[in-house]
């Protein structure tokens, strides 16, 4: 029981266990505040800002089924095809990552219009993201319409 006392291995298990829960608690927020600026690019129709934020093999599905290519999604926004009005995240986030890859899973309340026709949705989602040169990328985005509670 000495040795649970001793300064050499409380070092050991901060070191250990406590400094790359840190380390990865920071790489995650880093993922969700990329995550959050994606949205409000999205929300100011700033596709210049946005685009860096999108992988080139960006595959987008919608909660009604319509697939976007990175192209097709920036077109839609630049266009007004679709006008995000407001995206909020909920607070409950599940982040998993796999190296350069990582899982987002969460709900967003999304309000906007589509081809001229107001919408106001809540979803569940999956998105992909892929770091790729030092930046954080949507690979894939997936929803699911949910009813509100």
């Amino acid at each position: 029981m000495y040795l649970l006392r001793t300064p050499t291995f409380i070092l050991f298990y901060l070191a250990v266990f406590v400094v790359p829960l840190t380390a990865q608690s920071q790489a995650e927020q880093v993922l969700l505040d990329t995550e959050l600026a994606r949205f409000s690019a999205m929300v100011k129709r700033d596709t210049g800002t946005l685009n860096p934020y999108l992988h080139d093999q960006l595959y987008y599905l919608h909660s009604n089924g319509l697939t976007e290519s990175k192209q097709e999604h920036l077109s839609a926004i630049a266009s007004g095809k679709i006008v995000y009005q407001s995206m909020q995240r909920d607070s409950v986030v599940l982040v998993r990552r796999f190296g350069r890859t990582a899982l987002v899973n969460s709900q967003v309340a999304v309000n906007g219009l589509f081809q001229k026709k107001a919408f106001s949705i809540l979803l569940r989602y999956t998105a992909v993201y892929r770091k790729q040169k030092g930046r954080w990328r949507l690979l894939n985005w997936q929803s699911t319409r949910v009813d509100r509670e």
